[in-house]
């Protein structure tokens, strides 16, 4: 019979419904746990669960475990610590509290880390919730951050971590604490610029759907402005946001050529267009949704005339006039064009949409993930920009190009159209091949080159073809070349991947 390992034991400092809800867990976990307290008294009373805890002084606490869990408020770090400063040598301390506002010169476990400086201060399991730790099927992530300045007291929290059934994400050293603390104050990171924008877009074509169709010129009853008016500019929107979510890598092929490295940061500008590319699409295949659920509704010859044939039937008449009733009946070339397109690029906008499910992802590899969000998407811009000139054409060849370039339609494809123009003039091999040794490392000469580090290889203007020339140069020269290159700093840095 093999013997039973005793189990490790865990400290705790604090009793209040986190500490509770950590205890169970590592409970369950098959670790042996001691509450410290100020006040120690049973927590049978509170929590039958918790009878076999083991609830003592804080003194006794420390002294018995090595790992100490700080369970308290942050504002109480001194006060509760200070005095006990010599219990917590050599001791893995892990800090789990938060802020009410982001820090910005110091977390609270670089503070607790100042205030027992001879203890493995570890931050972790801040951005889970008391709730979340006690219930297994809770919602929310079950991601631990970790940060420490020692990495075997990290390993140490990273394995109780995954014991304990979290996945355990090591950020490296302390310092992280501050982003770690900062990222359950935020809401929806990432998405305050793209949704702002997608509303800015949706008003402006909302604006001058209303002034077309209601203020110049009454095309619609008011009743109609809840489904089959507000489809209009909601379409508009998907197809603008879409092609905003395709078009800043193109800008970034641009700048590349331009600057004729890699080792150049883009603009700022650039770089949160970049950053924001995800969330944009999200956005437009959410309105593309609720964009194909309203055609659906009405998906109808009362609402969408143009997309169905007409004819009439006469039923004669004895003794008075014929009768002749006008009827819709199959769709005309329109009206099938538009929603075999509408269908193909809904279809393909899934798949895509699907392949960012991050249980889906990490089946695919980098290839296979790139072309579905690149390749595949710029497809299905293709078909969506097919779907609105199957939509617009029919008024185009009717209305001249006065009223073709105030059309809808055609206003909608302007972005649109630039962005699968660039894509296209990136994807010639003459271009596309210069931008693909750029991305792999190679350069332009110096004397081209927009990085302020390759000037220093210039020698003050000086490109020299033949490497004597530089030989022959006068050693006053050379004097002045070695002592500016030693003032000069590389400016380079990494360039997001596009």
């Amino acid at each position: 019979m093999i013997p039973c390992e005793p189990k490790s034991q865990v400290g705790i400092i604090g009793s209040g419904n986190f500490a509770r809800a950590l205890a169970k867990r590592l409970i369950n976990a098959g670790y042996d746990v001691i509450i410290g307290s100020r006040r120690p008294r049973s927590l049978s009373e509170v929590d039958s669960c918790l009878c076999n805890v083991t609830v003592t002084s804080l003194e006794d606490c420390v002294k018995q475990v090595p790992i100490v869990f700080l369970a308290i408020h942050f504002e109480n770090y001194k006060d509760c610590l200070s005095s006990h400063e010599d219990l917590f040598t050599g001791k893995v301390v892990v800090d789990i509290s938060n802020r009410l506002k982001v820090p910005k010169h110091r977390s609270n476990a670089e503070y607790l880390s100042s205030l027992l400086p001879n203890a493995y201060v570890v931050k972790g399991f801040n951005v889970i919730s008391a709730y979340a730790m006690e219930n297994e099927f809770a919602g929310g992530s079950h991601e631990v951050f970790v940060a420490g300045d020692d990495l075997m007291a990290r390993e140490k929290v990273c394995v109780l971590a995954r014991d304990m059934g979290f996945v355990a994400s090591d950020w490296g050293l302390l310092q992280s604490a501050r982003k770690i603390e900062s990222y359950p104050l935020k809401i929806f990171p990432g998405w305050k610029i793209p949704i702002l924008f997608t509303i800015g877009i949706f008003n402006v074509w909302l604006l001058y759907i209303i002034f077309i169709y209601f203020v110049k010129t009454t095309a619609y009853r008011w009743d109609q402005l809840f489904v089959k008016v507000l489809n209009k500019p909601l379409c508009m929107t998907a197809i603008t946001v879409f092609a905003c979510t395709y078009l800043p890598s193109s800008f970034a092929c641009g700048f590349q050529l331009y600057y004729g490295t890699k080792h150049m940061q883009f603009p700022s500008w650039l770089n949160k267009w970049l950053l924001s590319r995800k969330q944009l699409g999200m956005i437009a295949f959410l309105l593309v949704f609720v964009h194909a659920i309203m055609s659906v509704l009405i998906l109808s010859p009362t609402y969408l005339s143009s997309w169905f044939q007409s004819t009439t039937i006469v039923i004669p008449g004895n003794r008075t006039d014929d009768i002749k009733i006008p009827i819709k009946t199959w769709m005309v070339w329109k009206g099938e064009a538009a929603c075999l397109m509408g269908i193909l690029a809904f279809v393909c906008m899934c798949i895509i949409a699907l392949s960012t499910l991050p249980s889906v992802t990490r089946t695919l590899n980098w290839r296979e993930w790139r072309f579905v969000q690149s390749q595949l998407g710029h497809v299905t811009l293709f078909f969506s920009i097919c779907h609105v000139v199957a939509m617009g054409a029919p008024g185009w060849a009717k209305g001249g190009p006065i009223k073709t370039v105030q059309s809808i339609t055609f206003l909608s494809l302007i972005i649109p159209f630039i962005t699968l123009f660039c894509k296209i003039v990136f994807s010639l091999p003459c271009i596309d091949n210069y931008v693909q040794k750029i991305r792999q490392g190679w350069e332009t000469s110096y004397s081209k080159c927009r990085a302020k580090c390759s000037q220093k290889h210039a020698t003050f203007g000086k490109v020299y073809s033949n490497p004597q020339d530089k030989d022959n140069s006068s050693e006053e020269d050379m004097m002045m070349i070695d002592s500016q290159e030693n003032d000069r700093s590389c400016a380079c840095q990494n360039t997001s991947i596009v």
